[in-house]
């Protein structure tokens, strides 16, 4: 079974650097952007382009699979039964419209609702940060060790600065206080894999879907690191919710400022 995972995990490394390299391209040409939910919530032909470029090859090489993107190529899923692919073709749509970079290809392989692979890749870095269940988590080719245990007073932590408006402000505003600081990546994806590698010590935001978590849950397992909900309840790959990763020893801390 690990073989054929790993098979799985190197067949879509290689789709992801084609889909990187179609991105790049599609940065040379105009962009058509599109308004999903409101101003804020955007999409491109690019996004829309990708999702179905990996739906393609997704379906030709593994036909039993599953399939949930962000983009809606395929059915939305009611059940993670058998192998479903959760793909966020794009993650990070305002800083690939407006900056051409802080953007990543998310893709994750669950089992019966288990994380079994995650693969982050930042498309302009060339960065892939990926992990296969129970092997470890890398970044390209170096093994990334457990994440440092750490106070919050010493703690960078992430966090969209739009969440420290309105009814939650209170609590988050207290974490980012008591913190030696904070930053907004635009990237829940790329922010996942920098709390994973040390460059974040915690991420947090009110309102994410399972593609944008989905495969920084499964690296973040893999280097002692907890991501659920902001309550400490575990996360749905069916449905949106809040999200909460960092070591464990900061998870709780953070959770007593928010409760």
């Amino acid at each position: 079974m690990t073989a054929t995972w790993g098979n799985i995990e190197r067949q879509a490394r290689l789709w992801m650097v084609e889909a990187g390299d179609r991105i790049k391209t599609a940065l040379t040409e105009e962009v058509v952007i599109s308004e999903k939910s409101g101003p804020d919530d955007l999409v491109t032909e690019v996004d829309q382009d990708i999702e179905a470029f990996f739906y393609e090859k997704i379906s030709e090489a593994y036909p039993t699979h599953h399939f949930f993107g962000e983009e809606g190529v395929a059915q939305v899923l009611s059940s993670l039964e058998g192998t479903v692919w959760i793909v966020d073709p794009i993650d990070g749509t305002t800083n690939f419209i407006h900056q051409k970079r802080g953007f990543a290809i998310s893709v994750a392989v669950y089992q019966g609702g288990e994380g079994m692979i995650g693969l982050i890749y930042d498309v302009m870095n060339e960065e892939f940060f990926h992990a296969l269940k129970g092997e470890g988590a890398y970044l390209n080719d170096r093994l990334l060790p457990k994440v440092e245990q750490t106070s919050l007073s010493k703690a960078v932590v992430g966090i969209n600065a739009g969440w420290l408006v309105g009814e939650h402000a209170a609590a988050l505003t207290e974490v980012v206080r008591t913190s030696r600081g904070s930053r907004s990546y635009g990237s829940a994806a790329l922010e996942m894999a920098y709390v994973a590698t040390n460059r974040l010590n915690a991420y947090m935001s009110l309102n994410l879907s399972p593609w944008d978590y989905a495969a920084g849950a499964v690296i973040l397992a893999e280097v002692g690191c907890k991501a659920t909900r902001l309550d400490g309840t575990p996360l749905s790959m069916l449905e949106k919710g809040s999200l909460l990763a960092s070591s464990s020893n900061l998870h709780e801390e953070i959770r007593r400022h928010l409760t």
